[in-house]
């Protein structure tokens, strides 16, 4: 009796680690939840968000959600959030975990929390998005991101920076200047995800991982709403070809 009353605990430790290995906690998994969330306010309001088009064009997406300024100012913790890159066949891949810090900065004046989405527009902005850390304004060059349902009106610099970024705070959404932030992977979310060790640009370029089941429902609302920017603009683009003589 004595093998059996030692194997059932010794089965159980062993299994422990293994679980630990995989598994998300919950800020990783807050992150990929609320991740969603912003993602379905931005179709929920194409006047005020961010304009389709421009998903359309983008090379990558980042959002982070619900990122406190405390975070940013008690110990440069920073905010939580997703990536995903355009692959070679148009679709986005899997996801990354990032993060984000700076000194409190795109905050509004007295607004405590807020949600940013970072639009990756060229393949030099892809290329920072992909080492080990960037900086906002330094490496890379970003600015204010328009708002409304066409980006007609964006500037010249919105129009060819390397990033566009914008801020969601009590529902709406405004263009807002990240400089000064640090993104980097973040690694240790990473690992838990994947169950293994691996890079930033190892998930986002040319992906050969798959998308744990953890980071479904995120995946699918970042592929749903990027495909549905590219099928309207391609839809757009139909018109104007029938509208020429």
């Amino acid at each position: 009796m004595k093998p059996v009353m030692f194997a059932v605990p010794l089965a159980l430790l062993l299994a422990v680690p293994a679980a630990a290995a995989t598994g998300m906690d919950k800020t990783d998994t807050a992150t990929l939840e609320d991740s969603v969330t912003v993602l379905n306010a931005l179709a929920d309001a194409p006047d005020k968000g961010i304009p389709q088009e421009l998903f359309a064009r983008a090379h990558c997406i980042l959002v982070f959600p619900s990122v406190t300024k405390a975070a940013f100012i008690v110990g440069g913790k920073g905010g939580h959030g997703v990536a995903s890159c355009r692959q070679p066949d148009g679709r986005m891949g899997p996801p990354a975990m990032y993060k984000v810090g700076g000194a409190s900065v795109g905050f509004q004046a007295g607004v405590d929390q807020s949600d940013f989405v970072m639009l990756v527009m060229n393949e030099t902005g892809m290329k920072h998005l992909l080492q080990d850390k960037f900086t906002i304004g330094a490496e890379a060059t970003a600015t204010a991101g328009p708002v409304g349902r066409t980006a007609t009106a964006a500037t010249d610099a919105q129009m060819h920076a390397q990033i566009l970024s914008w801020s969601r705070s009590q529902g709406l959404f405004a263009g807002v200047a990240l400089d000064g932030s640090v993104v980097t992977p973040d690694k240790d979310a990473n690992k838990h995800l994947y169950g293994e060790k691996t890079s930033g640009a190892e998930i986002l370029m040319d992906s050969k991982l798959s998308v744990p089941a953890a980071a479904k429902p995120a995946m699918d609302s970042i592929r749903r709403h990027m495909g549905a920017a590219v099928a309207k603009e391609a839809q757009e683009d139909a018109a104007k070809e029938k509208k020429q003589p």
